[in-house]
Parts: C-alpha cells; sequence; structure tokens
C-alpha cells in the first residue's frame, strides 16, 4: 500500500497540468499533501467552511497531547483543538489555501481557475528522467 500511495505521490507532483484542489470535508496530515498542498505546486487549493485541515484528528491529538485529563474534560479538549488547529480559517491565514469558498460557487469556481490555467506553463529544469518509487 505505502509503495502505491508513494506512486500517487509522485505522479501527482509531476503533473504539469491545471491542479485544483477543494476540501470538502477533513484533510489531516499525509492525505492533505497526496490530496494537493501547495508544497505539490498544487495551482489553486480552496476548502469548504465546514472542512478539517490538521495535521492529525481531534480524538488522536486530544488522546496524545491531554493524555491524563479526564473523558468529561476530553471532549472540551477536542472541541478547543478543533476551533485552534483543524479550523479552515486558520490553515488560509498561513497561507495553505487560497479562500474558503461556499459549497454553491465551487464549480463557478473551478471553471473560472481552469479558464485562467488554460495556458499553464512550468518550466522545469532538465532532467534525463524521474526518480520514481518502485
Amino acid at each position: 500500500m505505502i509503495r502505491h500511495g508513494a506512486k500517487l505521490l509522485y505522479a501527482w507532483s509531476e503533473a504539469t497540468v491545471p491542479k485544483i484542489s477543494i476540501v470538502t470535508r477533513k484533510s489531516y496530515g499525509g492525505a492533505y499533501l497526496v490530496t494537493g498542498a501547495k508544497m505539490l505546486r498544487t495551482d489553486m487549493n480552496y476548502t469548504w467552511p465546514s472542512a478539517e485541515i490538521a495535521v492529525m484528528g481531534a480524538d488522536g491529538a486530544a488522546n496524545i497531547i491531554f493524555r491524563g485529563a479526564a473523558p468529561e474534560e476530553l471532549d472540551a479538549l477536542k472541541a478547543d483543538y478543533v476551533e485552534r488547529f483543524a479550523n479552515p480559517l486558520v490553515a488560509a491565514q498561513r497561507g495553505y489555501i487560497e479562500d474558503v469558498i461556499e459549497p454553491s460557487t465551487t464549480r463557478r469556481r473551478i471553471c473560472e481557475d481552469l479558464e485562467f490555467l488554460q495556458n499553464k506553463e512550468e518550466i522545469e529544469p532538465w532532467k534525463k528522467h524521474g526518480n520514481i518509487p518502485l
């Protein structure tokens, strides 16, 4: 499974076509990278207001960070984690996404971006061949 994931990541990062990513629900850790992070030269990144982008989910993070907390206290800590870290506005402030868009405007936004990126050209340094993970 790891080998197939590495091939997908390689193919996505080497693609020179217009790349638009929209996080509609949850995107944590490595899944965020593979599904079109800025670090992999994705042209446009958007999220819906209900989306979550974080290193890990609130359940896992709260169980690690607040290991000794009481179970009734843990729910409040999870909610605080989602508000402070998994919020799409935080990702937008840090420059990981272009905008938080309403679901009803998604199609229009994609069409506008594809029109904008129609003549996209990427200039890359010459290399004989890539180094695909086998």
